[in-house]
């Protein structure tokens, strides 16, 4: 079993333009006292929680920006091994019509898909999305 490490901000922190500030520090308390070799095999995923069972999701770009951030948190913290090898998904009302879009970022790895898995023909369009090779 592997842990997720969520780590996401409200929509006050958001407008007030600290999403990068609570996202690094959650993902630093998060991370605290993991080894560097441990880090590397976990998933964090930025879900940011003014999105969760909303519909709303972040634009492609500012979910890329955040998963970018947090990579290079992880390089700061555990080494650039580490930050390349950390699976870093977004989950934040992804759908089938935004998952290739948001998917397709460099810094994004993957998916935290919730409501949308409770539709068959559309989750399956997520899960059929095409990674590119290791």
């Amino acid at each position: 079993m592997v842990p997720i490490l969520c780590v996401g901000e409200t929509l006050e922190e958001r407008e007030a333009g600290s999403t990068e500030a609570k996202v690094t520090g959650q993902v630093r308390a998060g991370l605290e006292g993991v080894s560097a070799g441990h880090i590397g095999t976990l998933v964090i995923a930025y879900e940011p929680i003014w999105a969760i069972g909303t519909g709303r999701t972040a634009t492609t770009e500012d979910a890329q920006a955040v998963c970018a951030s947090i990579r290079a948190t992880v390089a700061d913290l555990a080494g650039a091994d580490a930050a390349s090898t950390v699976r870093i998904q977004y989950g934040g009302s992804v759908k089938a019509a935004n998952a290739a879009e948001l998917m397709a970022q460099p810094d994004i790895d993957g998916a935290l898909v919730g409501g949308a898995s409770l539709e068959p023909e559309g989750f399956a369009k997520i899960v059929q999305f095409p990674l590119a090779p290791a």
